[in-house]
């Protein structure tokens, strides 16, 4: 007699479920640590919190909670519009960028699809690739990040996606604006090219991404934002596509009707609109980002230069050094499952919770 677990298609019972940063509760409760003595740097959140806009806007939405969302998001798609200057019937609205991410995925995949992604890159694209099915292909790393030369290699008539993440999630590495339009250019119309552009908001101006304005060029390519870094809104999980029209119809048909919730909605659009507020996040960022490195460089750590608003960094026995920053309270991320068992990630935070983050682990450094 079959297990209940042997229902489920055996890629199914294949997939190692997401594991996200430990929450702030969870340590409190394993360490019996007082909430407010912990600092979390797991998961790429926005240590401003969130733009009084939104937080404005949110208060508003709560009178209509009994109500449906706008299934369509018209409100939202209008403040994308405006933003990016894009027709909304490109636009794709997801429950947070992960959930766009894997409704590409359903739309366009089935048992057979190849669908090709970095080693060393976000964990999602490997997983809803084995949800559906479909095979994956994960091409060498070159210097912690995308080589695109190996990547046009690996495609097959198989392929019908490719996942970039830029920058790239967990290691920060950046792909220039010629070499990955170059790569475009190179790409065979079977083939979709999802362009994970999550951090891009922290990225200086001179280096953010044209990929938006790439899309009247190629109508396989996929570009993929969120809401939850700069703009502050993790909690909230807002996210969205811009593609070809046809593409973004294919993915909308998969979607469920009511993604984003009411207060989610609400608070997106007014955050678009808050460009000081993205502006404090970037420097902030920036400001943390030297703080972390001069850091991690006066204890002679190796780490991978970033453009997101976090860093790996290189320690010996990461594993047991990751176990004493959370008995001192303090939560940063593992990376052994994205084949970097001798990094951690730490997310940038505040001057104050960084500068706890350093000082523990350099007391946990001299202890070993």
């Amino acid at each position: 007699m079959k297990t209940l677990s042997e229902l489920a298609p055996e890629y199914v019972r294949a997939i190692a479920p997401y594991q996200p940063g430990k929450p702030i509760s969870e340590l409190a409760r394993e360490m019996g640590l007082d909430e407010g003595d912990i600092v979390k740097l797991a998961s790429n959140e926005n240590p401003l919190g969130v733009s009084p806009k939104a937080l404005a806007a949110m208060r508003d939405s709560l009178q209509d909670i009994a109500r449906y969302p706008d299934g369509n998001g018209f409100v939202l798609k209008d403040a994308i519009s405006r933003k990016f200057g894009i027709d909304p019937a490109r636009i794709v609205l997801g429950n947070g960028s992960n959930d766009v991410l894997e409704l590409a995925a359903r739309a366009f995949l089935k048992p057979g699809s190849e669908v090709v992604f970095s080693r060393h890159s976000f964990a999602v694209y490997p997983l809803v690739t084995k949800a559906i099915g479909a095979t994956g292909v994960a091409v060498r790393a070159k210097s912690f990040g995308h080589d695109l030369a190996a990547m046009r290699e690996a495609i097959t008539p198989k392929t019908r996606m490719v996942y970039i993440g830029n920058p790239n999630n967990p290691t920060g590495t950046l792909l220039g604006k010629d070499e990955l339009h170059a790569f475009m250019l190179g790409i065979p119309d079977h083939v979709l090219v999802v362009l994970d552009e999550a951090y891009d908001e922290y990225l200086p101006d001179h280096l953010k991404s044209e990929a938006i304005g790439w899309l009247k060029e190629f109508g396989n390519l996929v570009v993929t934002r969120t809401l939850s870094k700069a703009y502050g809104l993790a909690g909230l999980r807002v996210g969205f596509s811009l593609a070809h029209a046809e593409v973004a119809d294919m993915i909308n048909r998969v979607r469920q009707p009511f993604n984003v919730n009411n207060v989610a909605l609400a608070a997106a659009a007014a955050a678009l609109h808050d460009d000081e507020f993205v502006r404090r996040s970037r420097e902030l960022n920036d400001a943390g980002m030297r703080q972390i490195t001069a850091g991690l460089s006066s204890m002679g750590l190796e780490f991978i230069p970033s453009f997101g608003n976090f860093v790996c960094f290189r320690v010996d026995n990461a594993p047991a050094v990751y176990q004493r920053l959370l008995q001192k309270g303090v939560i940063i991320r593992p990376v052994t499952n994205y084949e970097l068992p001798d990094y951690l990630r730490v997310s940038i935070g505040l001057e104050s919770e960084i500068a706890r983050f350093l000082s523990a682990l350099e007391e946990v450094l001299h202890a070993s």
